[in-house]
């Protein structure tokens, strides 16, 4: 067990000591085991490892979406018992619905979470000139008017982060959002993504699969073993940001990749 305290402030997310048990039937599946980390508040970590090891789940916990089977869970210093507010997600598919333009589907989450649903209707307005600051923030300025079949897929991914946003969330859950885009727009929106994040300083997990890309975006990045998942390495990522596609080409990050790497295969022999 690996218990790391973040270097850059008082732990926002605390996960201690926590293990999940699926239970289909009689047949039982020890999905995360002994899992112990904390979070920073405004802290971005990646978290990565092999295929069916407990990245999601762990979302899923910190969340409050699923309850442990042992251990605890403190988010903001309390207890997670249930769903908790203040969180974004963003997934792999954007999930926007056809039939509203791009500026309504952004809008969605302040129709359905409080405080803002209450005084939707009287702010629509002042909501709406959110969400286009926020649509010409990550490129996409004029396209509110626009439905998702009439964006390329990394405008609909660009509209899903604004979605995730949009309510200004202390915490971004980020599930593989760029995962099904081709590299080149995936390399462009983790340009996007880290802009956000400077901008913003909101605290975000995210899970992925592309070692590069967690060590562009991360200050810390988590390697989990193979199932049950283990915290088994951890890795401060100590390049200045802002950081950029050439940086990516620069030896130590270059390094800190094929550490990552290495450390999964171990998982695999």
């Amino acid at each position: 067990m690996i218990v790391v305290v973040p270097a850059n402030g008082p732990a926002l997310v605390d996960l201690r000591q926590v293990s999940l048990t699926y239970r289909v039937g009689k047949e039982e599946t020890l999905a995360l085991a002994d899992a112990t980390l904390s979070i920073a508040k405004g802290e971005f970590i990646a978290v990565v490892g092999p295929s069916g090891c407990g990245k999601s789940t762990l979302m899923k916990l910190v969340t409050g979406l699923l309850p442990p089977s042992s251990g605890e869970v403190h988010v903001r210093g309390e207890k997670v018992v249930r769903p908790i507010k203040g969180v974004g997600m963003a997934f792999q598919n954007p999930t926007l619905m056809p039939w509203r333009t791009t500026r309504d589907n952004i809008l969605l989450p302040l129709e359905i979470v409080a405080p803002h649903k209450q005084q939707f209707r009287r702010k629509r307005a002042e909501y709406a000139a959110r969400a286009e600051r926020l649509l010409a923030s990550v490129g996409l300025g004029g396209f509110g008017d626009k439905y998702p079949w009439q964006l390329s897929g990394g405008m609909q991914q660009r509209s899903n982060l604004c979605r995730a946003l949009i309510h200004e969330p202390e915490i971004m859950m980020l599930d593989e959002p760029f995962g099904a885009l081709d590299a080149f727009t995936r390399e462009e929106l983790w340009g996007i993504m880290q802009l956000l994040w400077l901008e913003r300083r909101f605290t975000a997990v995210l899970v992925t699969h592309d070692l590069r890309e967690a060590v562009y975006l991360a200050d810390t990045v988590y390697v989990m073993s193979r199932r049950p998942g283990r915290v088994v390495m951890t890795k401060r990522i100590d390049i200045p940001r802002p950081r950029t596609l050439e940086t990516t080409f620069e030896p130590h990050f270059v390094d800190i990749v094929h550490a990552l790497r290495e450390r999964i295969h171990q998982e695999h022999a």
